[in-house]
């Protein structure tokens, strides 16, 4: 599956699909680095956490009020790190299974992972810049 990310040098619109193993998206245009922001399920979750880059994994769900307020924040993050982070969005109702597996009681909940392991872990909305503070030691 794919979908459609501006380029966030050159402003060029790229359909993205899944990227070869070991590299990030890229821009058709620029060659500059795109966001990479997807969605798993219980499915696809584990797949996900195979990257090349850290993934931070948004546990959400559509009622919860503080995870539409992470939402642009995560996209934000995902623009200004291209090439540098992976986000994977998954909705704890429709996928209870990988939000069980984490332990997650609260959301929203945000699991930074490295090479497939959790490294960092937050509970709740944090604003921008604090979000930054918690992940910044483990981006590379």
């Amino acid at each position: 599956m794919s979908e459609i990310v501006r380029c966030p040098a050159c402003g060029a619109k790229n359909r993205v699909g899944t990227p070869p193993a070991g590299k990030t998206p890229v821009c058709g245009r620029c060659g500059g680095a795109l966001p990479w922001i997807v969605t798993a399920d219980d499915a696809t979750f584990s797949r996900e956490l195979d990257a090349p880059v850290p993934v931070l994994v948004d546990f959400w769900a559509p009622w919860c009020g503080p995870c539409r307020m992470v939402g642009p924040v995560l996209e934000e993050l995902a623009s200004e790190l291209a090439g540098k982070l992976k986000v994977v969005k998954v909705n704890v109702d429709a996928s209870p299974m990988a939000a069980g597996t984490h332990r997650v009681q609260s959301i929203p909940t945000l699991i930074l992972f490295k090479d497939g392991r959790p490294v960092e872990q937050v509970v709740g909305a944090l604003p921008k810049q604090a979000l930054l503070e918690r992940l910044a030691p483990h981006l590379r």
